[in-house]
């Protein structure tokens, strides 16, 4: 790669990055580049997991837990979303990871947003899918396990 053209793709890559931060914020920006939890775990590694589409861009979101004494010990997700979508399934994952499932239960879209330093109005059905999401795999949860529910 010549050195020109690997000048011109760095300021490329700033001004998008400047761009996004503008748009967004640095926290969803940074979450979005470098998500925590991506990834389907193996299926010994899951305890429960609930995959969903919504929202008005129909994205995909799936949340897996593995949980032991009513504690959730990893949380993972993967979506086919925007950079929005990607931070706000990160940000449910690292909120509710080393959590108790009541707390992961009674989480709210204002919880994540707030992590998340703001959402633009646009994206608010992100934090509401992910929730919705996480809302519907406890409850498979509490009926799968009945010593919980």
């Amino acid at each position: 790669m010549s050195k020109d053209f690997k000048e011109y793709v760095d300021k490329l890559q700033k001004r998008i990055l400047t761009e996004d931060i503008e748009d967004h914020n640095e926290k969803i920006v940074n979450l979005f580049h470098n998500p925590i939890n991506w990834g389907k775990p193996s299926k010994e590694d899951i305890t429960i997991s609930e995959e969903r589409r919504g929202g008005p861009k129909n994205y995909f979101l799936g949340l897996y837990l593995k949980i032991e004494d009513e504690k959730i010990t990893k949380a993972n997700f993967i979506t086919d979303g925007c950079g929005v979508m990607i931070a706000t399934g990160c940000q449910t994952t690292i909120l509710i990871e080393n959590k108790s499932l009541d707390y992961a239960e009674n989480l709210k879209s204002d919880d994540i947003e707030e992590a998340l330093m703001g959402l633009p109005k646009e994206e608010k059905h992100c934090v509401l899918l992910a929730i919705e999401t996480l809302k519907n795999l406890i409850n498979k949860y509490k009926k799968k396990y009945t010593k919980y529910s």
